[in-house]
């Protein structure tokens, strides 16, 4: 943590947060944002915001301003379902409504959260302080398996797996409508520029126009889908399905399925009707199979079926 620091500023023409960064290499852009935003950074005694254009001469002064390794994950404790555990790796059955990780240290409340206060060897693992070793992530809202590293080793070994895509997901998916037969979607997935929150379009079917779609940045993914399953609740046919994928795009799962007309139960983002009372949506990563990193022999490792698709 740099506290009460005192920087004078010899040339002109350098935004605040690139000269704050220039400065004090240890810290981030990101978390320079936050500390003019709260109030830690003063220009000549003054609030300033964070692009402002500086002057030689100008005085900034630092209250606090959190470096890189400050930014770590903080333990607190709540449940845990584990479901695998080895001198490797963690498995974990994660609830709808929870985040994988925080967004900044000072959140609480995520499982990763949890994981540091019970494994603290984990708080030192993998490439960003707040994943605490967690290898890969599901939405907050789809509940299901999330696996962990221990170690370094495993951490590398794993995430080269799943950027290689040999990594086998299994989830289950509650849709609306019935579905009779299974199928394979493939789309070109991209980040709509045109909302301030994530939601995911096709990079080639769309309503952006030319220059728009052009700097769109496409991420192809492919949906395995058959139908397990099929239940009547109010009056509605839901169908439960079995989604295999290698890939790991960004609401993969979500928008594919909507964007062939079957609509995640409970999932408002990606068009499906609301169901009073419900959290998150009917999505569970229910497996994952890989080569495991030590032993380098297959694994597998499950979690239960959601309660919401035991008597389907």
């Amino acid at each position: 943590m740099i506290q009460n620091a005192t920087l004078e500023i010899r040339e002109s023409g350098a935004r605040l947060d690139a000269a704050l960064v220039a400065a004090f290499p240890a810290t981030t852009r990101a978390l320079v944002r936050g500390a003019v935003a709260g109030g830690a950074v003063l220009v000549n005694g003054c609030r300033a915001v964070k692009g402002a254009k500086l002057r030689a001469g100008d005085v900034i002064t630092v209250s606090a301003l959190p470096e890189a390794a400050d930014n770590a994950v903080a333990p607190a404790p709540g449940g845990l379902a584990v479901v695998f555990e080895d001198s490797d790796l963690l498995a974990f059955d994660k609830p709808a409504g929870v985040p994988v990780q925080p967004l900044d240290r000072l959140e609480t409340g995520t499982l990763m959260n949890a994981v540091a206060a019970r494994y603290p060897e984990c708080r030192r693992v993998g490439d960003s302080p707040l994943s605490a070793g967690a290898v890969h992530r599901i939405d907050a809202d789809t509940s299901g398996l999330v696996i962990v590293a221990r170690n370094d080793a495993a951490f590398e070994n794993l995430r080269a797996q799943f950027a290689a895509r040999a990594v086998r997901k299994t989830y289950l998916a509650l849709v609306e409508g019935d579905v009779a037969v299974g199928g394979t979607l493939e789309n070109d997935l991209a980040h709509d520029p045109t909302l301030p929150f994530c939601r995911m379009i096709d990079a080639n079917r769309n309503r952006l126009a030319g220059p728009a779609r052009r700097r769109l940045r496409a991420m192809h993914a492919v949906t395995e889908f058959k139908p397990v399953g099929r239940t009547v609740r109010g009056g509605e046919t839901l169908t439960l399905l079995e989604i295999t994928i290698y890939t790991g795009v960004t609401h993969q799962i979500r928008a594919q399925l909507a964007f062939a007309g079957m609509h995640i139960v409970n999932d408002r983002l990606y068009g499906a009707f609301a169901v009073e009372n419900m959290t998150g949506h009917r999505l569970h990563a229910l497996a994952a199979a890989f080569t495991h990193p030590s032993s380098g022999m297959p694994a597998e490792i499950h979690t239960g079926f959601p309660p919401w698709a035991i008597s389907i």
